[in-house]
């Protein structure tokens, strides 16, 4: 299974996911130092999502015209800038700028997630389950890396954290290197019109509607938790940022952890019975959540939460990518990237202000009729699928 692209593949997107990663466990904290309007805070991780469903689709078409080697080298050097600009608004202690460079890190990102999405074209159809885990996996490195290096250098400079973006401005440059070992498929320019059309006949495929649904709700229920699970427990509960930070630290690595085991699960089992699995760890983060209410139970909803997501997410990518006839690819890739992280961006925006304006019990409840409605997609569209057969 293991060649020089795949090689490639996995170390480039290993440094080139440091910078949402840092902006994951940062914005939130540098957010509250730059605003005093507490449930505004996060909006520099909201506008980093809103960049990558934005940018997603136009990710697609620049890699469909320029190759995937071109594109993740722009990517880099617009992850790079964001970064410099990041830092910039730290120094200048102003909120609007550093928001604006969380969304210039959500627009390279969309990039960066289309690393995924290189693994068929590198590795026969029975291998793609287990190497799009192993992408996933790599997620772990870049959070363990990349958080105790931007702890290490956040005092770098005078002033704190500038130094931890001016550290994610050198290593988004780092993949140009790798890549330019990169084998790129040979490019063939499609000077066609945009059609509408080509995107409704894919949707009309119940494998990609499956798709998009598991991936878009379990987006939206991890982004929706997590994202106010940081405000929740550091400002309402008074944990300090060390307890804070660990909780979600463990909730990354519980995303990308079960990476090791997902795809041959996948494998064994099919998708339907790992969505399903899934549903079912998402439900249980939920009820912790609510009925646990002690640091160790926030603490075990966080990583039951990256568990159920992690299920639905690799299901989500892998059924995909097997899914779409070749020719229509990036239409497909582009089309459910936009649908998936526009779900992400909601649960993220919507998130601290459900928080101030609800309840945290409240908030875990809104997930649970998304969750119900992967269910009943699974049912539908599997009766359709059996119709289409016969």
């Amino acid at each position: 299974m293991l060649n020089r692209n795949l090689l490639i593949i996995f170390l480039s997107s290993t440094f080139a996911s440091f910078a949402p990663v840092v902006t994951v466990l940062l914005s939130g904290i540098i957010g509250s130092q730059l605003i005093e309007t507490s449930w505004a805070s996060t909006m520099g991780m909201s506008l980093m999502i809103c960049g990558t469903f934005i940018f997603a689709p136009i990710a697609s078409n620049l890699f469909r015209l320029i190759g995937r080697k071109k594109g993740f080298m722009l990517s880099s050097l617009m992850s790079s800038f964001a970064a410099i600009i990041c830092s910039y608004s730290i120094t200048i202690s102003n909120f609007y700028i550093f928001c604006f460079g969380c969304l210039l890190i959500g627009s390279a990102h969309a990039f960066v997630h289309q690393y995924r999405f290189t693994i068929p074209e590198n590795v026969g159809e029975k291998f793609v389950p287990r190497a799009m885990s192993y992408i996933l996996l790599l997620g772990i490195v870049s959070a363990l890396l990349a958080s105790n290096f931007a702890s290490y250098f956040k005092n770098l400079t005078s002033i704190e954290f500038t130094g931890s973006f001016l550290f994610l401005s050198i290593t988004a440059l780092i993949p140009i290197i790798f890549l330019f070992f990169y084998k790129d498929e040979k490019i063939v320019i499609d000077k066609s019109k945009f059609e509408f059309d080509k995107i409704s006949s894919i949707l009309k495929n119940p494998k990609i509607i499956l798709s998009i649904v598991c991936g878009g709700v379990g987006y939206y229920v991890m982004a929706s938790i997590m994202t106010a699970s940081s405000l929740f427990l550091h400002i309402m509960k008074e944990f300090t940022i060390f307890e804070t930070s660990i909780v979600i630290q463990l909730h990354i690595v519980a995303m990308f952890l079960p990476s090791l085991f997902t795809g041959d699960l996948i494998k064994k089992f099919g998708h339907n019975i790992i969505i399903i699995s899934g549903i079912i760890l998402l439900f249980l983060s939920i009820s912790s959540n609510i009925f646990y209410q002690t640091y160790i139970g926030y603490a075990l909803g966080l990583i039951l939460l990256g568990v159920g997501w992690n299920f639905t997410f690799v299901c989500s990518s892998s059924l995909l990518v097997i899914s779409y006839e070749k020719k229509d690819k990036f239409v497909a890739q582009g089309t459910a990237d936009f649908i998936v992280f526009a779900t992400q961006a909601t649960g993220s925006l919507t998130a601290g202000i459900l928080l101030y304006t609800t309840s945290w019990e409240f908030l875990n409840l809104m997930c649970i009729p998304l969750l119900l409605l992967v269910l009943l997609t699974i049912f539908f569209t599997n009766n359709i699928q059996k119709k289409i057969e016969t």
